[in-house]
């Protein structure tokens, strides 16, 4: 079982989940909003900032837990629909996953997913 974290941009969002639905067997997604930075944050040139939030520019992020025969479709769709070719499309992580339990019914591992 693996989590699959995506940061993508925020326009992307309806276009990354629609495509999402289409991958078969995926249960579900969750989304936040976050702010952050990355490789292109720099502070040259920039007019003094009196406050940190305009520091981090918004992002959409993605977390999916799905089985591992179900990562690199998951990981293919996000980059393929979040991608405009410009810095700041996003990241893609994935980090294993050592249980999951279902609360309702008990389940645990991928059939609790």
């Amino acid at each position: 079982m693996k989590h699959v974290i995506a940061f993508i941009q925020d326009h992307k969002l309806t276009k990354v989940t629609h495509a999402l639905h289409g991958v078969d067997g995926l249960t579900g997604v969750t989304v936040s909003s976050v702010r952050g930075f990355g490789r292109t944050h720099h502070a040259e040139g920039r007019r003094e900032v009196t406050d940190e939030l305009e520091l981090l520019a918004p992002r959409t992020r993605l977390d999916v837990f799905c089985s591992d025969d179900l990562v690199e479709a998951v990981i293919d769709t996000i980059r393929s629909t979040a991608y405009t070719g410009l810095r700041g499309d996003g990241k893609v992580y994935v980090a294993p996953v050592e249980d999951a339990v279902r609360i309702e019914t008990e389940e645990r591992g991928d059939p609790a997913v």
